[in-house]
């Protein structure tokens, strides 16, 4: 064994490249090595002798394989070294010329249709607000009066941080939704409150029509006397803006835990050839969740459910951006893709307004 040993190690050290470190792991400890091979021997030794080799021949063949994979890693640290010195490049040249001799770029278009809500919303009243993407579940669930049996909360719909052992603090995730922000806008600045809600947040979903990560815009009013007639207003003005067309709504009944009463809302449209035409036709599309503001919800964002009440919405940016711009696949979104980009990507001067169209 430590004739194995002074053969094999200094020629793993000394491997110039894989296929010679391969080499020299398949004669070690390969189905035909010489330390395998020393291993089935042990079958005819007596009891006193496997008791001795037995543990050296393991440990001979953890100290190889260990070598192996520090050598590996090594060559590969190397090659990436001398890649990265081939490749060089200084990023403060002057981009290559496009079609018109100018470096171009584009938006991408969440960030797009991120920025024509923003300009829609601020029409009618409404302030961004941000808010941490890591919360805790209070904010993320318990202040929305969702129940600890609620599926949401389970380990398949939701992305959970680890927490050490002996770690005493509120189990923190990854947001499922924006609504935490609003809860944290409550607190914060009271009433009466008017916002929206725009970020990505996270589901353990992944599918031509979700995705882990994707972009959601909530918003949130609240007053005196607001109701669900306010709602439905601002709904149907943000959709004619957004879509650039008349778009009649419709309210169905529905269940939320931080709602009452709820609503999903769909909008007019029409299918022909694989594609969605919104505002016409006589089919219904289901777009967002809405409903008034529950008021264990409001107490929770410190606000008096017997003075105050409000509605709030939520959409998915991305979904709506694939309605407004036909883009079939939610993933693509996410591929970076520099085709696809410049496909559907935007100008970066063509900021949207109200005024000059979004």
């Amino acid at each position: 064994m430590d004739e194995l040993r002074t053969k094999y190690l200094p020629l793993i050290d000394a491997a110039q490249d894989e296929a010679a470190l391969e080499e020299l792991r398949l004669a070690a400890i390969g189905k035909k090595g010489e330390v395998s091979l020393a291993m089935r021997s042990l079958g005819k030794m007596s009891a006193e002798e496997r008791q001795e080799a037995g543990p050296r021949l393991n440990a001979l063949k953890d100290e190889i394989t260990s070598a192996i994979a520090a050598k590996k890693a090594a060559l590969a640290d190397a090659a990436l070294d001398a890649r990265l010195s081939e490749e060089w490049l200084d990023v403060t040249l002057p981009g290559r010329g496009g079609a018109r001799g100018v470096a171009e770029g584009s938006v991408h278009p969440v960030s797009q249709v991120w920025e024509e809500c923003t300009a829609i919303f601020a029409d009618m009243g409404f302030r961004v607000a941000e808010g941490p993407q890591v919360e805790s579940d209070w904010y993320n669930f318990d202040a929305l009066n969702i129940p600890d049996h609620h599926p949401a909360r389970g380990e398949m719909d939701t992305f959970y941080m680890h927490r050490a052992d002996g770690d005493d603090r509120p189990p923190h995730v990854l947001r499922t939704h924006t609504s935490p922000v609003q809860i944290r806008s409550m607190q914060e600045h009271g009433a009466p409150l008017r916002i929206i809600c725009p970020g990505r947040v996270y589901r353990a979903d992944f599918d031509q029509t979700h995705t882990p990560m994707f972009h959601q815009i909530e918003g949130l009013a609240i007053g005196r006397d607001i109701s669900m007639a306010n709602l439905k207003w601002v709904l149907e003005e943000f959709f004619t803006a957004f879509f650039g067309t008349k778009v009649k709504t419709r309210f169905r009944a529905s269940h939320f835990p931080f709602t009452e009463p709820s609503a999903e809302v769909d909008i007019q449209c029409s299918f022909e050839g694989g594609t969605v035409k919104v505002g016409e036709g006589d089919d219904w599309l289901e777009v967002l969740g809405s409903g008034m503001v529950h008021p264990d919800v409001l107490r929770a964002g410190g606000i008096d459910p017997d003075e105050w009440q409000g509605f709030a919405f939520g959409m998915g940016i991305d979904r709506i951006a694939m309605l407004k711009y036909g883009i079939p696949d939610l993933r693509a979104f996410f591929d970076s893709d520099l085709r696809w980009l410049r496909h559907y990507g935007f100008n970066a001067l063509q900021v949207p307004t109200l005024r000059g169209g979004v």
